[in-house]
């Protein structure tokens, strides 16, 4: 029996908005660098736009290199550049010399997960150093975003946060959006962002989902991630995980029909698909999705 039979049911319905549709069609899969991603990177559609995470295990220089191979395979790689992992000022200028030499325009970047911190200990401490390094080779940046809130900062402080990376996108006329990490709430999502928007949020947002995804597997990759991240994610999302996990299933069109009518209100201009490397899955209910 296909082990995703129970998760990939039908599309509730067609996506009649332009702006999700776009969104839809154009989304951007998520994949992780362990064994499993040569075969996921062999079943991305054509010319996809892919966001290559960064390993706490393995250098930056790795996520570059895929993204080396991605570009080969004619797609649109997108490193994630995590701060904690960047050594001092010597390591970002040479991570900045490799971006511009595989002409990558965009970036996403993070705080990322590393106990031990170099020179940079947050994604803001980073950016505008490597912005003035790249100045006219990257024009787009992706920053993180917590509908959920997070475990151990502040919502006041994720706002504030993401306002001073708004204004420096702004200053260095960079086209930056906020990605929401992966939330099964269609209310949490509404109410926070419609909360950000009141309080200054400009940025476009990309809406963080999961992909199609086998429960066992979901459950091996999560402890594999880390298994206090993992735990800390589980006592903020029962209610979605549950629906995850039970025999009915998960479809991403779960969280995507509700707000499809109000992507452009809430200003949500794409996907972040999250696919922990099961990538021909989510690419079905793509397909399926666009007919």
């Amino acid at each position: 029996m296909n082990p995703l039979a129970n998760i990939l049911r039908p599309s509730p319905r067609a996506i009649s908005s332009p702006v999700a549709r776009a969104a839809v069609s154009d989304m951007t899969y998520e994949v992780i660098p362990l064994k499993s991603l040569p075969e996921a990177i062999q079943q991305l559609p054509p010319n996809a736009r892919v966001s290559v995470t960064a390993s706490p295990v393995k250098p930056l220089e790795d996520t570059l290199d895929v993204c080396a191979e991605l570009l080969d395979l004619g797609h649109r790689p997108i490193p994630h550049i995590a701060a904690r992992k960047v050594t001092d000022a010597a390591h970002l200028r040479s991570l900045a010399a490799r971006i511009k030499q595989l002409e990558l325009s965009e970036i996403f970047c993070i705080a990322g997960d590393a106990q031990d911190a170099g020179e940079y200990p947050d994604a803001m401490s980073l950016l505008r150093p490597l912005l003035d390094i790249t100045a006219g080779d990257i024009s787009a940046v992706g920053v993180s975003s917590y509908p959920d809130g997070h475990a151990f900062i502040d919502d006041s402080d994720l706002h504030r946060a993401l306002i001073d990376k708004q204004e420096l996108f702004q200053e260095a006329e960079i086209k930056g959006h906020a990605s929401t990490q992966m939330c099964f709430s269609t209310d949490t999502i509404v109410s926070w962002l419609t909360s950000q928007r009141g309080e200054g949020l400009t940025m476009p947002v990309h809406l963080g989902v999961a992909g199609v995804v086998d429960r066992a597997k979901l459950i091996r990759m999560g402890m594999r991630l880390g298994v206090g991240a993992s735990l800390r994610y589980v006592q903020k999302n029962r209610t979605g995980l549950l629906k995850l996990f039970s025999s009915v299933g998960y479809n991403p069109s779960d969280v995507i029909d509700p707000l499809a009518d109000e992507f452009d209100s809430l200003g949500i201009e794409g996907l972040h698909m999250f696919t922990f490397n099961q990538v021909a899955a989510t690419q079905r209910w793509q397909q399926a999705k666009l007919r």
